[in-house]
Order: C-alpha cells, then sequence, then structure tokens
C-alpha cells in the first residue's frame, strides 16, 4: 500500500450531520451572521459576540455526532497522516490514532484564556453562560476565554504545520477530502504533496482551485467515494 496523507474539510463531517461552512447548504451562506462568532478580532472586542459564540458551540451537532463510513474507511488505512481542518474529534473516535491526527483548526471541545493559556473545558464555560454568566473569563487571571480552536484572523499553530507540510512532503498518495481548498495555508498542502511527487486525488461536492494538479478529481458523494477509494488504496492502488 502507497503512504497516504489526507486532508479533510467540513465535507467530510456532513454524513455524520454537522453542516459544512461554503456549500449551497453552508453555515456561512444560510447565516453570514455567524461568520463574526469566529472571527477572532470581532470575538475578543465585543462581549456580546462572546456569548453568542458559546451559545453556537453549544448547539453544535458535533456533541453527538458519530463518525460515518468515510472517517471509518480513513482509520481503516495503516500508518496514514491525517491532516484535518475539522474540530469535531470525529477522525480519533473512528480510530485513527491521535498521534497521527493534526488538527489544523484546533478542536472544539477544548477551551483556553488568552491571556495565561490556561487551558479547560468548552463545556464548563459554556455551562457558565447558561447559568446566567453573559462572559466567562478565566478563573485564574480574569483573561478572555475562547475554545481552542484557530478562528478567522488568527494564525496556526507552527508546530502542527509544520508536521502538516512534513506529512504531505513525505507521502506518495495525497488525499483531499470534502475541502473546498480556499482557506490558506490548509490548501497550499496540495500543492506541497504535488510538488513533492504525489499523486493527489479530491474528493469534493465542488470544484476547487487546485484540481488541475490532481491525478483524479471525484464528485461523488463522500460516504461512498472514500471508502471504494480506500479499499483501491489497502490493495496497493
Amino acid at each position: 500500500m502507497p503512504k497516504v496523507t489526507a486532508l479533510t474539510g467540513a465535507g467530510m463531517s456532513t454524513d455524520s450531520g454537522i453542516p459544512d461552512y461554503r456549500g449551497p447548504a453552508g453555515l456561512w451562506n444560510k447565516d453570514p451572521d455567524h461568520e463574526k462568532l469566529v472571527t477572532y478580532p470581532i470575538y475578543m472586542s465585543d462581549p456580546d459576540i462572546r456569548r453568542r459564540s458559546w451559545l453556537f458551540r453549544h448547539d453544535s451537532p458535533a456533541w453527538t455526532a458519530e463518525p460515518n463510513a468515510a472517517h471509518r474507511a480513513l482509520a481503516a488505512l495503516p500508518d496514514t497522516w491525517i491532516i484535518t481542518q475539522n474540530v469535531d474529534g470525529l477522525h480519533q473516535r473512528a480510530g485513527s490514532p491521535a498521534g497521527r491526527v493534526l488538527e489544523l483548526h484546533g478542536n472544539m471541545f477544548r477551551a483556553v484564556c488568552t491571556s495565561c493559556g490556561r487551558t479547560g473545558t468548552t463545556r464548563e464555560a459554556i455551562d457558565r453562560v447558561l447559568a446566567g454568566d453573559p462572559d466567562p473569563a478565566c478563573h485564574a487571571c480574569g483573561g478572555v476565554l475562547k475554545t481552542a480552536t484557530v478562528m478567522f484572523g488568527e494564525g496556526l499553530d507552527p508546530a502542527v504545520l509544520d508536521a502538516a507540510v512534513e506529512a504531505a512532503q513525505g507521502c506518495e498518495v495525497f488525499l483531499a477530502i470534502g475541502t473546498s481548498l480556499q482557506v490558506q495555508p490548509a490548501a497550499s498542502l496540495v500543492r506541497v504533496a504535488a510538488g513533492s511527487g504525489a499523486r493527489v486525488i479530491i474528493v469534493n461536492a465542488e470544484p476547487t482551485p487546485y484540481d488541475h494538479l490532481a491525478e483524479q478529481v471525484i464528485d461523488a458523494p463522500i460516504g461512498g467515494a472514500v471508502p471504494r477509494l480506500c479499499e483501491t488504496l489497502l490493495a496497493g492502488g
């Protein structure tokens, strides 16, 4: 079996009941105001946006979502690196080793203080909002809390990004699944992989800016296409 690295986006989790962002039924198209809730400068400057952002997380279907067939198919590929733009933890729950899942945009179930770096859980912060605290602050220093996700306007963790670049450079097959490939620097990993000689396969419902670099572009539903693709890779294809 070839060495595989997979980059996954929001489309990977739609079969688990988590809507994507930029698709026809995506969050940004249905309610563009939602983007303010995950934009760092706005979040940091507006307590009401922070309150609404915690409630937005409270209502996320990710709390009860289960891994789908595509997550499980990737988990069955041995020694595969998964670089994910998702914050839902479904790859790990499907059985992919946590040490081989690179969460480019963080994880929604953890919270962090923007001042002192103290970490906690998103659930605890949400519970404080539901109990009447309109803007829960850090217990240690009084700083602003946020989920441990990378918001618009924030930089990625350099260590995670470096590991993702290394995984893209070191693979023989690079899969881009359920991502519009519009968000940088994640999207540029396709070019990194192609430039290092990897076969690029893109599975996405809509065209992407990197389709011209792909050996194969698959626009079939991810829940069926990814398991079939993984079977082919397991067979050495």
